[in-house]
């Protein structure tokens, strides 16, 4: 007779999860290579980018920076099956809301960039509510302790 030590979660569950960490990951190495731009790497940058990134102010990091780390830290709950992985990726949906209003209210992000400009931030508002929304799931199932 074979026992269980809780609720059996299905092979994408791990996959979700992984891949999480992996996508958050991917972003806190954005953070440090923007949040590390010395003089050298933002004269490679275009004019316009230059002049984007020159008007971010540093709050706008710093929701950045909540934003990846409340990704990192909601997938690594995912993974340990831990139910701050809610919390955790809600934090970062809502700096993530931060980040990208500021950056589009308060520096020149929309001339430089336009319309087009704001697929990657959809994109990541998406991704980021889907984590929110799985790990809820995962909670409700019974999956996270």
């Amino acid at each position: 007779m074979q026992t269980t030590s809780g609720p059996v979660r299905p092979k994408a569950y791990w996959w979700v999860a992984i891949l999480a960490l992996v996508w958050n990951l991917l972003g806190l190495a954005m953070f440090f290579v923007q949040v590390t731009m010395d003089e050298a790497r933002l004269a490679t940058l275009a004019e316009a980018e230059r002049q984007v990134f020159l008007a971010t102010p540093p709050w706008v990091n710093v929701a950045f920076a909540f934003a990846v780390i409340g990704g990192v830290l909601g997938a690594l709950c995912l993974l340990l099956r831990r139910r701050w992985a809610v919390p955790m990726f809600g934090v970062s949906l809502l700096a993530l809301l931060v980040q990208f209003a500021g950056a589009y209210l308060v520096t020149p992000a929309w001339q430089a960039y336009g319309v087009a400009g704001l697929a990657m931030p959809v994109l990541l508002l998406v991704i980021s509510l889907a984590l929110l929304a799985y790990a809820r799931r995962c909670r409700a199932r019974g999956w996270l302790r």
